[in-house]
């Protein structure tokens, strides 16, 4: 076999690939007649899909391609990994890789093509471009399918079903176990997936206990409540925000106690409201909680394996490869009754009944390309694809509003300034990049005119909602050599410090880490070309691709204001306006990180399901980014952990109106 490398291919790709558009071999001339299209072989190429490489290997004869392979095992799960066999048929027929993507799945689709095409140059030696495809919006919801009764073979029967084996999953199944009901966790998946680890909560026993050394971390829940609300332009429910706040305690306490209790793992608060003297313009909050593993913990040991123990040590069962095809709904009782399913690994459907009712924890839509254009337009224009991120389809949102719900007037998505392209590149969701936890830090950012543009401290999406105001909605982070001592000095909160927080609390990355990653080896950001090093301002703007004369003149003038100690252009704190003024110089081009979709289907505060008229859907719960009321517009990130938090206290709640009809 003939192998071309994904570093190799993604460099000749971006030789000849600006514009992406020349056509498949083609018009063969009567020598090539005589001596074939194709040099007879296999070959094999790689593409980044939405979350792997996608390999094709493909087999030809001197005047055909007579075999196709695709490899989408890493893709996601029902969509992506579900398109192999389709697009195999579809590149056979055509005898070429310009074929059509396939609906909601075309960022797989795309990489199938990329590398198809870089099958078809090694096997022909002539150049092979893809014509560009506009993507087609479409009825994204469509209609519930119809499944015959005599296709479904298998019936399962429990007190209480959980959809979704993630944080909210995990939590409303070992809640409801721990409450003695009869439980079934189904994952998509061939495994549950990992928990997220910062953990929003107000008044935890570790609060509580920290606000004798550090009164400032203290917290006003009616100033919670209202700053929640403001992020949000008024578009949430305020009952289910005072709902988290009341009860999020409580969750880290009882979770804390699990996870301490198994020797495994301690629990920390993340104890940082940033620089008090220089106050910022947005305030942070203290509420994140993270577990971290104690010294000794055997190396098998996971959260997923001590939170499995603990629901099965219950009587609790989790199904993975079980996939949601929709809501089984008595129409006649107004109920739901359980779930029509499938099994990933042989295709063969089931029935599961939950007598008590079904929990929705199936994540929001970010991996669904017709949903995502559809329902956030902008946000596809903002990110730029890598595989860490959501892998959730919308399957479960869809199914809800199948079965009566109604979905959330406003779309929102949580978003970081953690990806990097190339600087011959600019973000889109087409771009495939390189994921870049250093963009948070808050060092100048300059737009693709060199052009400093606004605050650059503040909420994430702040940044990137300004980001998307400008040229090819990109920007360039700039730093230098000091850097590592400005990132200390900006007491930076959540999970983007890269310092212990101010009551020692272990931050999620470190710098050292960080740095390392970005600057040494071949798959560094610096080796890859993304990150760009350079010994004056001219050279990296040269590099950067951006205009040296405005880049140069916005530097002198952001110099000046550091100098100063007053940004009289923007108001970003003092204690954030580092110079860039010592050689070598940094520079990177820079868009969003699209973690997941925020918006859902329609909750009251018991976590039921609600339809157009606030009446809740009898037998129906759910959680997490499958649900809403509860964000719009952004993510909130300086109450640390937020969604996390938010995720998991519902999902016990919900756990707990199942079992026993109250919280």
């Amino acid at each position: 076999m003939k192998e071309l490398s994904r570093r190799d291919f993604l460099k000749g790709a971006l030789a000849g690939t600006a514009a992406a558009a020349l056509t498949t071999v083609t018009g063969v001339s009567a020598f090539a007649e005589e001596k074939g299209i194709y040099t007879p072989g296999t070959y094999s190429a790689s593409a980044k899909g939405i979350g792997s490489d996608v390999t094709v290997t493909m087999t030809f004869d001197a005047n055909s391609i007579t075999d196709v392979a695709i490899d989408v095992s890493g893709e996601t799960p029902g969509i992506g990994a579900a398109i192999g066999e389709q697009m195999q048929e579809a590149i056979l027929a055509a005898q070429g890789a310009d074929i059509d993507a396939v609906t909601g799945a075309s960022i797989t689709s795309d990489a199938i093509r990329q590398a198809a095409a870089a099958c078809i140059e090694q096997a022909s030696g002539q150049a092979v471009t893809l014509t560009e495809r506009e993507e087609s919006v479409g009825d994204w919801l469509g209609e519930a399918p119809e499944i015959a009764e005599s296709d479904i073979t298998e019936e399962l029967e429990t007190e209480v079903l959980v959809v979704g084996c993630g944080t909210g999953g995990w939590i409303a199944g070992m809640t409801a176990a721990e409450e003695g009901a009869k439980v079934l966790i189904v994952e998509k998946a061939d495994a549950p997936t990992k928990i997220k680890e910062d953990i929003g909560a107000i008044n935890s026993k570790l609060q509580l206990e920290a606000f004798k050394e550090f009164p400032e971390f203290e917290i006003d829940k009616i100033e919670a409540l209202q700053e929640i609300v403001r992020y949000a332009s008024g578009y949430v429910d305020s009952d289910l925000v005072k709902t988290w706040i009341n009860n999020s305690g409580e969750l880290v306490d009882w979770l804390t106690n699990i996870l301490e209790g198994t020797g495994h793992w301690f629990m920390q608060l993340e104890g940082g409201i940033g620089d008090q003297e220089h106050p910022e313009r947005d305030k942070a909050y203290a509420t994140g909680h993270s577990p971290h593993p104690v010294e000794g913990k055997p190396d098998d040991v996971t959260l997923n394996t001590d939170m499995q123990a603990f629901i099965e040590e219950r009587g609790g069962e989790i199904r993975c490869n079980t996939c949601l095809v929709k809501l089984d709904v008595d129409v006649a009782a107004g109920r739901v009754t359980g779930i029509i399913a499938q099994d990933t690994t042989d295709g063969h459907y089931i029935r599961i009944k939950a007598s008590k009712g079904t929990i929705m924890a199936t994540g929001g839509y970010a991996s669904n390309t017709e949903m995502m254009l559809a329902l956030q337009p902008q946000t596809m224009k903002m990110k730029i694809n890598v595989p860490m991120g959501s892998k959730s389809d919308g399957a479960g949102i869809k199914a809800m509003l199948w079965a009566g719900g109604q979905m959330d007037p406003c779309h929102a998505s949580m978003m970081f300034n953690r990806c990097s392209c190339l600087p011959t590149e600019t973000a889109g969701y087409k771009t495939n990049g390189k994921w870049f936890w250093f963009g948070e830090q808050p060092f100048l950012k300059v737009n693709l005119n060199g052009k400093r543009f606004c605050n650059e401290s503040g909420p994430y999406e702040f940044m990137l909602h300004s980001m998307y105001m400008q040229p090819f909605h990109t920007y360039c982070d700039i730093f230098d050599a000091n850097n590592k001592q400005y990132c200390e000095q900006f007491e930076e909160v959540g999970c983007c410090r890269l310092f212990p927080f101010d009551n020692g609390a272990i931050s999620n990355r470190g710098y050292d880490a960080c740095w390392k990653e970005m600057t040494e080896g071949e798959n560094s950001h610096l080796e890859l070309g993304y990150l760009q090093k350079a010994d004056t301002l001219e050279e990296l703007a040269e590099k950067l691709n951006i205009p040296a004369d405005e880049f140069v003149k916005t530097v002198e003038r952001y110099n000046e204001l550091c100098a100063k100690g007053v940004d009289e252009d923007y108001g970003k704190s003092v204690h954030r306006m580092t110079p860039v003024d010592t050689a070598p110089f940094y520079g990177i081009r820079t868009g969003a990180w699209h973690l997941t979709t925020l918006d859902g289907c329609r909750i009251n505060t018991n976590m039921q399901v609600i339809r157009e008229d606030g009446t809740p859907i009898e037998g129906l719960w759910a959680t997490g980014d499958c649900t809403g009321g509860f964000f719009a517009n952004n993510y909130p990130n300086l109450f640390t952990g937020l969604a996390c938090g938010r995720t998991m206290t519902f999902g016990r709640r919900a756990a707990k109106m199942v079992v026993n009809g109250e919280a």
